[in-house]
């Protein structure tokens, strides 16, 4: 069984100790580091390379969503799971928009945490429940009305594969280079995704491809 090599960011050393001590416990699991800062994060993410970031949002100095955004930037393989007291689904996509894999509360149980880890470690995405029943029962309402299913039938194949990129959080650079389109391209093909299902933001189309079920572990 792999080992997975976990980073800890959190401003609170007896937190930091906590969840220490748990991971510690598992035998698929080690403490790589810790960090007391988003900097510092982004520092040890860089040196150490672990497979998962465990980040706080709240920190001084530099947060955890710009800190989750340059770890993404510099090294997309790493994953980063989200562990807060933040319930709202602004922080909740705002996150998901910079590369992180997973969002889950601090009032989670210790076997959810668990879990959260090893999905974002093999390639899932992880939702804290709370988020990801609104997200269903929208999706749910959605489709006994007939809007959900044709919003994305109007989208052309390209068009789909551009929101499904969007939802894993890729760039527009990013998307270019994986499609092989122009970055120009890339714009075109979301200012239509926007204007087709009357979204307004990159923000909203990611929650458009969480609602569709599109954010499945890449291969």
């Amino acid at each position: 069984m792999d080992t997975i090599r976990i980073l800890l960011a959190d401003d609170h050393t007896l937190f930091r100790q906590g969840i220490r001590l748990l991971l510690e416990r598992q035998g698929d699991m080690e403490v790589a580091g810790e960090a007391a800062d988003g900097r510092e994060a982004v520092e040890a993410a860089h040196s150490l390379r672990p497979d998962v970031v465990l980040m706080d949002i709240a920190m001084p100095g530099m947060n955890g969503l710009e800190a989750t955004r340059q770890i993404h930037a510099q090294d997309p393989g790493i994953r980063v799971l989200v562990l807060t007291m933040h319930g709202t689904d602004d922080y909740f996509f705002r996150l998901l928009e910079a590369g992180a894999s997973g969002y889950l509360l601090k009032e989670a149980a210790p076997t959810d945490l668990l879990s959260a880890i090893r999905s974002v470690h093999g390639g899932a995405m992880f939702f804290y429940p709370s988020l990801a029943k609104r997200l269903a029962q929208e999706y749910l309402r959605r489709v006994s009305s007939g809007e959900e299913r044709a919003s994305y039938q109007s989208l052309t194949d390209r068009e789909r594969e551009v929101v499904l990129l969007i939802g894993r959080g890729h760039t527009n650079q990013e998307i270019a280079d994986i499609l092989s389109l122009s970055i120009n391209t890339v714009q075109s093909h979301r200012t239509h995704l926007m204007n087709k299902l009357n979204l307004h933001s990159r923000a909203e189309l990611m929650k458009y491809a969480v609602r569709m079920g599109l954010l499945a572990p890449e291969n």
